[in-house]
């Protein structure tokens, strides 16, 4: 096993157009790491940057610590497992998760030996004498999982390996890729648009946009201090409510009235005039199902429809946002595959509340978990730094609009 180091990796095409744009992260020996973020963002770039399949413009692609850009994937001792599975449809399933052994012309005892501890593990067993098309699946997706397994690689890469599988089955194999990788211990480069997976799956996340990174943390990390307006609609769903904000002291106000923040979050942004404030769903309550209301604000208001959903509920409430932010959240959600950011806000109320539709209620909401951002640059000007791991951010994202000369 190895770590994988990425040090300020550029990947420029034949219009100079950088997709991926000086990007570096440390891979720990070991680690589960994440690469996510929306189409377009880079993150399958770099993957096969990493395993040989894509050149490299500049930077360094360090396997342990060998510089690998010049080598050929067969030399990168790397194991790739592949969103359509890439299974040999003639091929039975024990002679798909032999082949990588039959390549290298390994004897038939360690080849009989890796097979069958790889199918134990994967628990395929019965299936050895199947042929892929005989196969569910999730079962085809633990086949060529195996196949990664009996290569003794030093990194295990998968390219959005449950994008083919039904809600349930990938639910299932998540929790069979965490169980696994755990139990090798081996270091693995995970790509995926599914901000589930990242959260559930990954030790650290790298959110990508555009071809940079934005953040690098743990998925608590990511989901509590969002560096950016990017980061924070992109990681939680529902998304985080964005709205309108002012401050002056320590109160804020949004448009359904003013609201106490924290002393030590109003002063970093005393004189900034309109900013946009990001609060998540579950953030708000019912004031009246709230027994202790010191940690946050009340505020009245008139809701306008309600999603009962049993141990929980959503109300919707509409507002009006100035130009300035409208232009912001349009932007955000093109950012996001057209994901909708609509001038509503969406309030996670406990199952016991009482509220309906087209209620004057009493909401209460926790102001410590609100982060304000800066509306001309995204950039989250109340996050927990020593919290949030490394905050790259949008410095280079105009950069990146702009075509860049090949070099």
């Amino acid at each position: 096993m190895a770590g994988i180091d990425m040090r300020n990796i550029v990947k420029k095409y034949g219009d100079g157009f950088p997709a991926v744009n000086d990007v570096s992260i440390d891979v720990q020996d070991g680690e589960f790491m994440i690469l996510v973020g929306p189409s377009g963002c880079g993150k399958s770039t770099l993957l096969r940057m990493i395993v040989g399949l894509e050149d490299i413009t500049s930077g360094d692609m360090m396997i342990g610590d060998k510089r690998v850009n010049d080598l050929a994937p067969r030399d990168r001792n790397l194991a790739m497992v592949f969103q359509n599975y890439a299974l040999y449809p003639h091929l039975s399933v024990y002679e798909n998760i032999a082949f990588p052994l039959r390549l290298a012309k390994a004897p038939d005892a360690e080849v009989d030996e890796k097979v069958r501890a790889a199918s134990k593990t994967l628990e395929l067993d019965e299936h050895l004498d199947r042929k892929p098309g005989n196969l569910s699946g999730g079962q085809r997706q633990r086949v060529a999982m195996g196949r990664a397994i009996v290569r003794d690689a030093d990194a295990f890469l998968f390219d959005e390996p449950l994008s083919n599988l039904d809600a349930k089955l990938r639910g299932q194999m998540r929790s069979e890729i965490a169980r696994l990788q755990k139990r090798l211990g081996i270091t693995t480069v995970y790509v995926t648009h599914d901000q589930t997976e990242a959260m559930t799956l990954g030790d650290r996340v790298a959110v990508l946009k555009r071809g940079i990174l934005q953040q690098l943390a743990t998925p608590r990390e990511l989901y509590e201090n969002p560096g950016n307006l990017f980061v924070a609609g992109f990681i939680g769903s529902p998304p985080m409510n964005f709205l309108p904000a002012t401050v002056e002291g320590t109160s804020v106000t949004l448009p359904f009235g003013a609201v106490e923040i924290p002393a030590d979050k109003a002063e970093k942004v005393q004189g900034r005039g309109l900013l946009i404030a990001g609060i998540r769903p579950e953030h708000f309550e019912d004031a009246s199902v709230v027994d202790d209301k010191s940690a946050g604000s009340t505020f009245r208001t008139h809701v306008d429809v309600v999603e009962w959903l049993g141990n929980e509920a959503y109300a919707y409430i509409p507002f009006e946002a100035p130009p300035e932010v409208q232009t912001q959240l349009q932007e955000l959600e093109r950012d996001l595959d057209g994901e909708s950011l609509r001038t509503q806000l969406v309030v996670s109320l406990d199952g016991t509340s009482t509220i309906s539709e087209g209620d004057e209620a009493e909401i209460w909401v926790n102001t410590a978990k609100m982060h304000l951002f800066d509306p001309a640059t995204g950039e989250n000007l109340t996050v927990d730094r020593d919290r949030a791991g490394r905050i790259v951010g949008d410095a280079m994202a105009e950069a990146a609009e702009q075509p860049v000369a090949a070099g």
